[in-house]
């Protein structure tokens, strides 16, 4: 029989190359190497569908709502009236102002006017005939003739005259300040308390459509009650949340993707038309607002959406996966050498390389 240590053992040390071969290989870590492409670097987004000038109606009086005039659906024009809240006693008040208002107008008490004015022209006469005969007796007694009696009388006479006709002449002023002052006090107890009674009709601000009524009849309305939602029904913005870090990139005018949860196959551009500037504390978010550029035949406020703001889109850019670039701006070769690199735009999987390699140099993820 032949020896067969020499065959098993070559087998073993046939094995054990093939091992080492393979260990070899795979010790080898993957590489990449640049491509170059077209890359947009974009804000995500999230929010919710909203009609322009949208806003919630409430009333600034408590009561009972006595009739509805607009359901959800309803076109209204400004001033249209909503829903009436029953105000018997407010009205009972209004009719008194009204009968305060006509009892106090001022051309209504012309005749207190005219006689005060009378007894003031009368005062006048007095005081003028007293003045006559006072001049009369002055110049009898400069003759000698009369007594100074009389002549004290007549002076007398004079200075009582002059006396009633200064007041006869002031109670005309203050009768007029005090009927004009009941006039204007009057009126505008009258306008106070129409308007309180208009505050118990409730009216849309604005020209749109009732979205959302909130009360029927018979329910208890009070201010801090929303009573509706009414909003425009023909143009609609786009209201949505962008988180602190990314609200210093965002700026109007910039472009927006926009798939709304209604339209899932479908992805429409919108633009940036306003940045609320105070921050949510609550959410850590800005409130961005955007416009459609051909928004869709049918929408409706509260439907969601996802949305990216595009902030800048450049063609052929030599990109790298981002997990390839440590801190953004180092990268490492095959041979294991650290390289600085210069980065750009960047999206969610790739990251553009602006120098410090080019297209032939194979990559490594950091850390293999």
């Amino acid at each position: 029989m032949k020896d067969r240590k020499p065959l098993q053992k070559k087998i073993v040390n046939a094995l054990l190359g093939s091992l080492i071969l393979l260990g070899a290989c795979q010790s080898q870590p993957d590489s990449i190497k640049p491509v170059r492409q077209s890359i947009t670097e974009s804000v995500y987004a999230s929010g919710v569908i909203v009609s322009e000038n949208q806003y919630e109606v409430f009333a600034t009086v408590s009561g009972i709502v006595d009739e509805v005039f607009a359901d959800e659906g309803a076109a209204v024009d400004i001033g249209s009236p909503l829903l009436s809240i029953a105000n018997d006693a407010q009205q009972l008040m209004a009719d008194n102002a009204e009968l305060s208002a006509v009892f106090n107008a001022l051309s209504l008490n012309r005749g207190k006017l005219d006689e005060a004015k009378s007894l003031a022209d009368l005062m006048k006469s007095q005081l003028e005939n007293d003045s006559s005969l006072l001049e009369r007796q002055k110049r009898l007694w400069a003759q000698n003739i009369g007594s100074k009696v009389e002549l004290e009388q007549r002076a007398l006479a004079f200075e009582r005259s002059k006396n009633n006709y200064a007041s006869a002449q002031e109670q005309r002023k203050e009768l007029e300040r005090q009927l004009s002052y009941l006039s204007r006090q009057a009126r505008n107890n009258l306008l106070i308390s129409n308007k309180n009674t208009g505050d118990y009709l409730v009216k849309s601000k604005i020209k749109g459509r009732v979205y959302q009524m909130n009360l029927t009849e018979g329910e208890m309305v009070t201010p801090q009650i929303p009573l509706g939602i009414i909003g425009d029904d023909e143009k609609y913005l786009l209201e949505m949340q962008i988180d602190e870090y990314d609200i210093v990139a965002i700026q109007l005018g910039m472009p927006v993707l926009v798939v709304l949860n209604s339209y899932r196959d479908s992805v429409f551009d919108a633009v940036v038309s306003k940045i609320n500037p105070i921050m949510n504390i609550q959410s850590k978010t800005f409130t961005v607002e955007a416009e459609f550029v051909r928004p869709p035949s049918v929408l409706y406020p509260n439907i969601s959406f996802e949305a990216n703001v595009v902030i800048s889109t450049k063609k052929d850019a030599l990109l790298v996966p981002r997990n390839y670039v440590l801190n953004d701006s180092i990268v490492v070769n095959e041979a294991g050498e650290r390289l600085i690199v210069k980065t750009g735009l960047k999206d969610y999987k790739m990251v553009e390389i602006r120098s410090g390699i080019d297209a032939n140099e194979a990559l490594i993820l950091p850390g293999q």
